[in-house]
């Protein structure tokens, strides 16, 4: 439901319905996804605008730390579209054929 709110993904109707992508592989960056699907990257309390009741905080070293690869790992994402992950189309319809078997 969410992809489809974010324009990802239409949904089709009727007998032959389902779902299909709503933009080219190509113009889907898997970072977005993430950043847009996730309710919280938070990975510790620190990082959240409130309700962050750590004593250590006003001291703390990790926080920017993981901040850091935080921002890393979203990098990473951002250089990786949806088309990067479908490069072996072939095998995975091949999996999916046999699941349903």
């Amino acid at each position: 439901y969410e992809l489809g709110k974010l324009g990802y993904i239409e949904t089709i109707r009727g007998r032959n319905g389902g779902i299909r992508l709503a933009r080219k592989p190509e113009e889907i960056r898997i970072g977005t996804v993430v950043r847009n699907t996730e309710e919280n990257l938070s990975l510790v309390e620190c990082f959240a605008g409130h309700g962050n009741h750590c004593v250590l905080t006003p001291v703390c070293q990790l926080k920017r730390v993981l901040h850091e690869a935080l921002e890393s790992f979203l990098q990473v994402l951002d250089s990786y579209t949806l088309a990067d992950l479908l490069n072996n189309k072939h095998h995975l319809q091949m999996i999916f054929r046999k699941e349903k078997q």
